[in-house]
Order: structure tokens, then sequence, then C-alpha cells
């Protein structure tokens, strides 16, 4: 029976067991990557450069963009080195490496969600008190403490996972080490206090999940009575991304973390792990851009002027 402290590495799942696949697994890969990379890129240097984009809701999103690509630069390229050069190794320490930012950054997203959630109530309904509740000080605090509970979270998990002993050997059935499949190897009767703390944060996530639907509650309550056809078009145009960014969020952690082991499958947890952790990272540049004129607008003059800086 092997242990942490004689285990060096740990292998992650093999993809595909022929060459070429293995090739098309690292293409598509490194195709999601550039084009999360790009996208938001992109949205961090509009928001940054433009002025016009220096307020509190393009704020919170140039955070979300800066975690979104830390949280995909943590799984992807480890997966497209191990499908690029046929092995499946990772260190002890890298695993808990991964674990660690993955974990710290994806908490860090979803209690920036919910910031951003409480961004949208106040600018519909008290927009008579906006500047005061989210001035400069106090959207650098929001973001701040978003980031800080990502941090410490990530911080209890990873050093309670890596001080249990792993008894069941040291392959992980995922493409990146997943803190679910990371307690499978643990013995039976190490794993309960992981499983305890893994309960209370999914309670406090819980906390936030409320918190965003009862905030949303309150802004179609307020949207419904501007008579306005425009007013609600503005107000739908900044609300729908962010509603499609957090079902997505929370429809696919909850189901990694929550569903029943009867329904569990390589396939299923598979596409499940690579829909939560690469999926919004490359889609909410797009969600973001597609509904929202102003941010097309200097994503256009930033395309443009690069273009004419190339000729």
């Amino acid at each position: 029976m092997s242990n942490s402290s004689s285990i060096t590495q740990f292998l992650l799942l093999d993809f595909a067991n022929t060459p070429h696949r293995q090739l098309l697994h690292f293409w598509l890969f490194l195709g999601i990557y550039l084009a999360a990379l790009l996208g938001n890129g992109l949205i961090i240097i509009a928001v940054a450069c433009d002025h016009r984009l220096h307020t509190p809701m393009y704020f919170f999103l140039l955070n979300l963009s800066i975690l979104d690509l830390g949280s995909i630069s943590t799984t992807l390229p480890k997966a497209m080195d191990n499908s690029l050069w046929d092995t499946r190794t990772i260190s002890y320490y890298g695993c808990a490496a991964q674990v660690f930012f993955f974990l710290f950054l994806m908490s860090a997203e979803f209690s920036l969600l919910t910031v951003m959630a409480y961004d949208r109530y106040v600018a519909i309904c008290k927009p008579l008190y906006y500047g005061t509740l989210l001035g400069s000080r106090a959207c650098a605090h929001m973001a701040a403490a978003a980031w800080g509970s990502g941090f410490l979270y990530a911080l209890m998990h990873t050093a309670n996972t890596f001080s249990l002993p792993f008894c069941q050997g040291n392959a992980i059935d995922q493409f990146f080490c997943e803190l679910p499949q990371i307690l499978k190897l643990s013995c039976s009767d190490s794993y309960l206090r992981e499983v305890g703390l893994l309960a209370v944060c999914i309670s406090l996530a819980f906390g936030c999940f409320v918190f965003i639907v009862l905030s949303y509650v309150q802004i179609f309550r307020a949207v419904v009575r501007v008579p306005a056809e425009q007013g609600w078009h503005k107000a739908f145009s900044t609300c729908v991304p962010h509603l499609a960014v957090v079902s997505l969020v929370i429809s696919t952690g909850m189901f990694v973390y929550l569903k029943p082991p009867s329904i569990s499958s390589p396939v299923l947890d598979l596409a499940v792990a690579v829909l939560y952790s690469v999926g919004p990272p490359a889609v909410n540049p797009l969600i973001y851009s597609m509904r929202n004129q102003e941010l097309k607008d200097s994503l256009r003059k930033l395309i443009q002027s690069l273009v004419l800086q190339q000729q």
C-alpha cells in the first residue's frame, strides 16, 4: 500500500491510445487555449486603455478576464504537453500546485460573479446611489475580497487534501488534478474531514447563489416597471451575459461536486470537467462582447488600431 509520502508523481487520464488522436487533442486544446488568450486579452487591454470603460462593471469584467486567463492556463498547458509528448505524468508538487491555483481562481471567479450581481442590482434598482455605493475604493475592496476568499478557500483545501494518505494508487481519472478525483485515492477513513470542509464551502457557495437569485429578482421587478422599451434593452444587455456565465459555472460545478455516484462514468466526468474548466474562460469573452455595444465598439477600435500599426 502506497501513501502520500511515497508518491512522487501522479498519472493523469490518457485521452487516446494512438499518436494521431493524441495530436488531435493537442491541436484542439491549443485552438481553445489561443482563443481564450485572445478573447480575454483583448477585453483586458480594451478596458485598461479605453477611459469610457473605467466604470465598476468593466472593472469587475477586467478582473473576471484575468481570472479566466489564469484558470485555463492552470489546466490546458499540462494537458497539451502530455498529449504532445505521449505521457501521463505530473509531479506530486505540480499536482498540488495545479489543485491550489485552479481552486483559487475558480472560487475567486464565483465570488466575483456574486459581486457583479450586486453591481447590476445597484445600477438598476438604486441608480442614484451607484456612485456612492460603488466608488473606486469600494470596488477595489470588493475585488480584493473576491480574490482573498478564493486564496483562503484554495489554501485550506490544498493543505488538507495533500496531508491525507493516498492508499489507492496514483492514477487520476481526469485530464488535470481535480479535487474529487484525488480524494478517491485517499484512504476511506481519512478523507472525511476534507468532505466536511467541502460541505461547508458548498453551503457558502449556495449562499452566494441565493444572493445572486435574489438580486436578479429585484432587478427584474425594477425592469418591468420601466415603460420605455429602450430601458429594457439596456438593462438586459448588461444582465443577460452575466446570467449566462453564472448559469454555466454553477450548473457544471454543481454537477461535478454534487452528482450521485450512480450516474458517474469516465466519459461523462471528462466531458463535464472540460465544460466547467475550459468552457467559461473560452466562452466568457464571446458572451460579454456579443451583448455589450460599448465593449464591442471599444474592441473594434482596438483591433483597428492594431491592424493600422502593422501596416
